[in-house]
């Protein structure tokens, strides 16, 4: 049960983390009052009603659009982790120190070479156990 609770939290919480570092943008285009459509992440496409002004046409004369669009944009988070520029030189050269001087510590330990493991002991000549006259009863 815990276990359960336990990876449901860890779920949820890379869920929120994912959600609050992505930007997400939603746009809808109207044309004459009408939804003509919607895009999510990308432009939408117009009608194609909507005209550019023309050289020939002069400045002062402003034409209405019959087309319209609405954005919806959420910006996430960019700042979650620190950049190694953000560091000062004082503070860099400390953390290139620190790690090139501890980095052998945590390395795992070579394996030795057993010689003794083809070592055979010498045969018995004797039996100790019956000239010590030691017995196990």
């Amino acid at each position: 049960m815990k276990e359960k609770l336990h990876r449901c939290l860890s779920c949820l919480m890379a869920i929120v983390l994912l959600l609050s570092t992505t930007s997400f943008k939603v746009e809808k285009h109207y044309c004459m009052g009408h939804l003509v459509d919607v895009a999510f992440f990308v432009d939408a496409q117009d009608c194609g009603m909507d005209m550019p002004l023309g050289d020939d046409m002069p400045a002062s004369v402003e034409k209405s659009s019959c087309c319209a669009s609405e954005v919806i944009a959420m910006e996430g988070q960019n700042d979650v982790k620190p950049s190694f520029n953000d560091f000062q030189l004082d503070q860099k050269v400390f953390l290139v120190a620190y790690t090139y001087s501890y980095i052998g510590l945590f390395e795992p330990l070579t394996k030795r070479n057993q010689t003794y493991a083809q070592y055979h002991p010498p045969k018995i000549v004797e039996n100790i156990q019956l000239l010590d006259q030691v017995f196990l009863i």
